[in-house]
């Protein structure tokens, strides 16, 4: 059965005209209810994590600065949310959502997040509307679980995983490979595992070939145990923060080969859902939807 976390503090409030879309989170579970795709059944609560998995990943002062609201000014800039408990919370429990999904993996193939792909979050600071990196503290969780040994991280999200690249820059049980604008947010890039960098405007073709001739030479070569895909669908090209060129039909093709090859090397497969920044939200839902379409479809 196909296993996605869920949780009503996804939908943070924000202030009036922010550009950040936190609706999706509430349209989106209910956009796969409503078409069948998913079933009350399909979702599943989490909680707040115990600290210790987050600290695998987090430096403890930048945790406590956190929770207690401690923040410098600019770093909390950075993350570009207003901080509050509630926020810090949501965080949390988005977290939680990617290590019981990544347990649900293990069992059954193919487990996702509605929300996450918090790639931005470094060890000892966050930026880009992340605070905790929960494909981080998913892959930390696993290993110390010995659930996993070698573990790939496949960052297909219209911007680089920097904080990503960072927290796993000297752990070789970690490969990092981003695909992502080369012209865009971050402009500082990090060094990940491998990184490819495309130009404005990449079309679905290009974009297609690149992936589908990398990702199955990476297994081969690093033969993982366990996958976290990060499926931003911002590689639109109505994506308001992205400059490629994707359509949706090519970004669900992106998804579709991404599954298959997973399923086909019998690695399990834990989503993310990362960023979709359109300015008709109903592009952003179709697209992420489109996900969740294909994970029933081929795993189920």
């Amino acid at each position: 059965m196909l296993k996605i976390a869920f949780h009503p503090i996804y939908k943070h409030p924000l202030p009036e005209g922010h550009r950040f879309p936190m609706l999706k989170y509430e349209l989106l579970p209910e956009q796969l209810v409503y078409e069948g795709t998913c079933t009350a059944a399909n979702f599943f609560e989490p909680s707040v994590p115990d600290d210790r998995y987050i600290l695998k990943v987090h430096t403890t002062e930048y945790y406590n600065h956190l929770k207690n609201l401690t923040l410098d000014a600019r770093a909390a800039r950075k993350i570009g949310f207003p901080l509050s408990d509630m926020l810090v919370k949501r965080e949390t429990i988005i977290a939680d959502g990617t290590i019981k999904a990544s347990e649900f993996a293990l069992k059954y193939g193919i487990a996702m997040n509605i929300a996450g792909g918090t790639h931005h979050a470094y060890s000892d600071r966050g930026e880009g509307f992340c605070m905790l990196n929960d494909q981080a503290i998913g892959a930390r969780y696993l290993q110390d679980k010995k659930l996993a040994e070698k573990i790939l991280i496949v960052d297909l999200d219209v911007h680089q995983g920097n904080g990503t690249a960072e927290i796993f820059q000297n752990d070789p049980s970690v490969f990092t490979f981003s695909m992502h604008g080369k012209s865009n947010y971050p402009f500082k890039k990090e060094h990940s595992d491998l990184d490819i960098a495309l130009e404005n405007d990449c079309d679905d073709a290009t974009y297609l070939s690149i992936l589908e001739e990398t990702l199955p030479q990476l297994i081969h070569a690093e033969q993982p145990d366990f996958i976290y895909y990060l499926c931003g669908v911002d590689v639109i090209a109505s994506d308001k923060l992205g400059k490629l060129g994707l359509t949706v039909a090519g970004c669900k093709e992106r998804d579709r080969f991404v599954l298959q090859t997973c399923k086909n090397h019998k690695i399990p497969v834990m989503c993310s859902m990362g960023g979709g920044y359109s300015t008709d939200i109903k592009i952003i839902i179709e697209a992420h939807s489109n996900t969740f379409r294909l994970a029933q479809e081929l795993f189920v």
